[in-house]
């Protein structure tokens, strides 16, 4: 479909039905992939008890999917040159949902095994391919729209997280409790994929490409986004795996109240999200970039030396407010960067968020046991410092088309996803 390529302004581009509906499907896809994967671990206690899974054998469990999603996410990057990202978007979310099935409805360890394994491989593929498409979306809009994207996966994982709260409050068996979710949103999901908009690039960024300028991803040049998208994992996961013991443990708080921070951390999340566009246009995304980093060590920090429960919270409450805009920024800068090859950018940037989710309970856990759990927040607060060294990497790359302006965008969409 050949969309009109003549803007308001040089660097406007004109706005279509094709990518409006393009964005409004994908934050859909964001949105129902935070439900489940916020539906999967907050009900790792209930899956546990359901297999028998023992303490010793459970990290094994946890640390599969992960490990799995970056082999999926590596995977991507290959499918994607033979296939548009619309379509292993498409195809690997209904494979999330049933691999939540299979979570749910299984009995025997191989059962559990199969199922984390199907949903880590789909979860890897479905990350990738999701932020390649806001990522084209974005250079189809000329304007900043990634962190919308990722608020409604927040949006998503604060829905999930109330279900799966309501499930174990009422005692629901776990497929019982995932069955309706999982009937709503994969039907809706997979309609709704029909108008995903996969974005071709730019003339300019086609030009450069046809010069073979752009042929490649460079690792060293992806190497400090990277490490930046590592680090703001490790900083993500040390507060939804330690923020309640933190709490309860050396904070002296009630296991209630213990609850609450992950909870307002997601909150704070979505409502930073929401925002950050605005923030972007406003003021670029190296200054929000920064800001959000300085926020993000300074909520660590607060936590390191809180001398209550009260004062935790509003040191994991800064740490979500500042975190929410690096990782959404890190994939619109991959894109950039690499604007004829921003697939392959993103899904080598993508492995990097599973490494830090990796790295990161572990690591806090460890420091915390050897030495304190106060010290053990002043590492994740150093390691997003790290980020203003590497904020430069979020700036527009200046090009030989004039000015250190950001290429003329068109509204120059090859081809709206309505076939299989």
């Amino acid at each position: 479909m050949d969309l009109p390529t003549s803007t308001p302004g040089p660097y406007a581009p004109a706005m279509t039905d094709v990518l409006r509906r393009g964005r409004a499907s994908l934050a859909f896809s964001f949105f129902a992939q935070g439900v489940a994967f916020a539906l999967l671990v907050t009900r790792i206690p209930a899956i546990q008890d359901r297999y028998g899974v023992s303490d010793a054998l459970l990290p094994v469990f946890l640390a599969a999917v992960p490990i799995l999603a970056g082999v999926g996410s590596v995977a991507t990057g290959r499918l994607v040159k033979r296939v548009p990202p619309s379509r292993v978007l498409r195809w690997s979310q209904p494979v999330v949902f049933l691999a939540l099935l299979g979570v749910a409805a299984g009995d025997r360890m191989v059962a559990l095994a199969l199922a984390l394994g199907a949903f880590g491989l789909a979860v890897g593929a479905l990350d990738a391919s999701m932020n390649m498409l806001g990522v084209s979306l974005q250079r189809s809009y000329g304007r900043s729209i990634m962190l919308s994207f990722h608020a409604a996966y927040s949006l998503g994982g604060i829905l999930g997280a109330s279900l799966a709260w309501a499930g174990a409050h009422w005692d629901l068996a776990l497929f019982v409790s995932y069955l309706p979710v999982v009937v709503v949103l994969l039907p809706a999901a997979f309609v709704g994929s029909r108008w995903y908009a996969d974005g071709e690039p730019a003339a300019a960024v086609r030009e450069e490409a046809a010069q073979g300028s752009v042929a490649g991803v460079g690792f060293t040049m992806l190497l400090p986004l990277c490490l930046v998208m590592t680090f703001a994992y490790i900083g993500d996961s040390t507060v939804s795996n330690w923020s309640a013991k933190y709490l309860q443990d050396v904070l002296g708080s009630s296991e209630q109240l213990a609850t609450v921070p992950y909870a307002v951390y997601m909150v704070t999340t979505l409502l930073g999200r929401s925002l950050g566009d605005f923030g972007v246009r406003r003021f670029g995304a190296v200054a929000v970039v920064r800001g959000g980093t300085v926020v993000a060590a300074g909520g660590f920090a607060v936590v390191a030396v809180a001398p209550g429960a009260w004062i935790g919270m509003l040191g994991f409450t800064l740490v979500g407010l500042g975190l929410c805009v690096l990782v959404p920024q890190t994939f619109a800068a991959a894109g950039r960067l690499f604007p004829g090859a921003s697939d392959a950018a993103v899904a080598r940037l993508n492995v990097f968020n599973y490494v830090g989710f990796l790295v990161g309970s572990p690591l806090v856990g460890a420091l915390g046991d050897a030495w304190s759990y106060r010290g053990a927040m002043l590492v994740p607060m150093v390691l997003v410092l790290v980020t203003l060294l590497y904020a430069r990497s979020f700036d527009a790359q200046p090009d030989r088309y004039g000015g250190g302006h950001e290429r003329p965008r068109t509204a120059d969409v090859g081809r709206g996803s309505n076939g299989l």
